[in-house]
């Protein structure tokens, strides 16, 4: 058996559906890229060119779903399925485009640069928790012109998962593609074995931007997996009521899809989000509230009721420390997630509304996301009976340690933490200075950062360091900042 959560009922799903497609029937979407309105035109779409704005109808939204893949996979370096989108798939991901990092000493949030992203994917490329890396903070000694590509050239150099990345511009898109064209052995290879996962944001309330619109044709021509993360912000940039936020992001993802699919019907396309709610108080986004995390397993499961793979932002904290709320907030979030069976969960490592990151958040949230997955795999009959076999010769003696089920199968039951997690005495954890969860990753983090070793590719490598270093020269930037403190 294992743990089935969904929050809304067959028939509210019907009536999130039935409302977004009214609402893109009768008010709309904003197109802000013609070449889009004209592909809309084309296939039937009202549109008005003065307005921008674009009138769908059901069928055409219909026909849309219909020609997206309800599976596909990301590859690793090796060229192996590493990570599977579709079905009760549940990976995770580091989160991404934080501008801080936490000093690990200080704990100060600080402007985050190239060795900071650096240490961030040797740590995500060296725990098993995390199925892809992601370009996780960026490099704010960089010029913006290449920021989003200088962050995919990190990511390619220090791992070797899939990678879920994005781009800052159009411009750089295909510059990206490229460059991971480099490593799959050409543009086809890649349409063939993606590496990479591309978000491409529409803006709430139901705007799709030059950009956006740019980003999700280019994508699809170059078969390039896409992944729509809309961001209702419920009470200020979308309805208050959790429903209603639900409604939006379905209608913006819908009308994205149409976009999408009318580039290139087929192409691999993600029904993904990062929402939040809006806390009236503070005036603030919190990614770690429990509303939020709902928000995004109501829209995963009218995704799934389409037959989209998923994507969401959770195991994050909107905490500026690794505290109690930290962990609470990260834990609960990445729970939700695995649950509702969303296929890839972004998030861990982030603070401060997905701010900042940390590498020591990292280790300390790949715990959570052990357990979080340990839970969605439910309860499993590993012998032949349940019980009655494991007590022949027990003669009412507490032995159970003796029998050979239990040196078996006690690694298939258990989640075992790393050594970050105390399960020891109280006796021992004094002997070993009394070190809090904090003190814990910190130590566990240089461990990995010790043994970690890069991936050797020479003829990749010297073709990716010369196309980044030439786009860098364009950008007014004369060498490539040091990889390392």
């Amino acid at each position: 058996m294992k743990p089935d959560f969904r929050l809304l009922a067959p028939d509210l799903v019907d009536r999130i559906l039935d409302e977004a497609f009214l609402l893109l029937r009768e008010t709309g979407v904003k197109v802000q890229l013609p070449e889009a309105r004209q592909l809309l035109a084309e296939a039937g779409a009202d549109v008005d060119e003065n307005a921008e704005v674009v009138k769908l109808s059901e069928r055409l939204i219909r026909e849309a779903i219909a020609s997206v893949p309800h599976e596909f996979f990301l590859y690793d370096r090796a060229g192996k399925p590493a990570v599977h989108y579709g079905g009760d798939s549940v990976q995770f991901d580091p989160g991404s485009s934080g501008v801080h990092y936490l000093d690990p000493d200080t704990l100060e949030h600080i402007p985050s640069e190239t060795p900071h992203l650096v240490r961030v994917l040797k740590v995500a490329q060296s725990l098993p928790a995390y199925d892809a890396v992601s370009t996780s903070v960026v490099c704010n000694e960089v010029p913006k012109a290449i920021g989003d590509l200088y962050r995919l050239y990190l990511v390619l150099l220090y791992t070797t998962k899939p990678i879920v990345t994005g781009a800052f511009a159009a411009h750089t898109t295909h510059a990206m593609i490229d460059m991971l064209a480099i490593y799959a052995g050409g543009r086809q290879a890649l349409a063939a074995q993606p590496l990479a996962v591309f978000d491409v944001c529409p803006t709430p309330p139901l705007i799709w931007s030059k950009f956006g619109c740019q980003n999700l044709i280019d994508l699809a021509r170059a078969g390039v997996p896409a992944e729509m993360v809309s961001m209702p912000l419920a009470g200020a940039g979308s309805p208050v009521t959790i429903l209603g936020s639900v409604v939006q992001h379905t209608a913006e993802n819908l009308a994205g899809a149409v976009i999408h699919q009318l580039a290139r019907p087929g192409a691999p396309l993600v029904w993904g989000g990062a929402p939040a709610i809006f806390d009236m108080r503070q005036g603030t986004t919190p990614m770690g509230a429990v509303e939020t995390a709902m928000i995004d397993a109501c829209y995963a499961q009218v995704g799934k009721a389409l037959g989209f793979p998923t994507h969401t932002y959770l195991g994050a904290t909107d905490g500026k420390v690794a505290d109690y709320q930290a962990g609470l907030e990260s834990g609960i979030s990445a729970l939700i997630g695995a649950l509702a069976r969303i296929n890839m969960i972004s998030g861990a490592g982030m603070f401060d509304f997905l701010a900042c990151i940390s590498p020591e958040k990292l280790v300390l949230d790949a715990e959570a996301i052990g357990m979080a997955k340990r839970l969605a795999r439910g309860v499993e009959v590993l012998t032949d009976t349940l019980a009655l076999e494991m007590f022949a010769g027990i003669e009412f003696k507490a032995d159970f340690l003796k029998k050979k089920e239990t040196r078996t199968l006690f690694s298939k039951e258990q989640y075992l933490p790393s050594r970050v997690i105390d399960r020891g005495s109280i006796r021992a954890w004094q002997d070993a200075g009394s070190p809090d969860a904090w003190q814990r990753a910190k130590a566990e983090t240089q461990r990995i950062l010790a043994a970690y070793q890069r991936p050797a590719s020479p003829d990749q490598e010297r073709a990716l360091v010369e196309l980044v270093s030439h786009l860098a020269r364009q950008a007014g930037m004369d060498t490539l900042p040091p990889l390392v403190l």
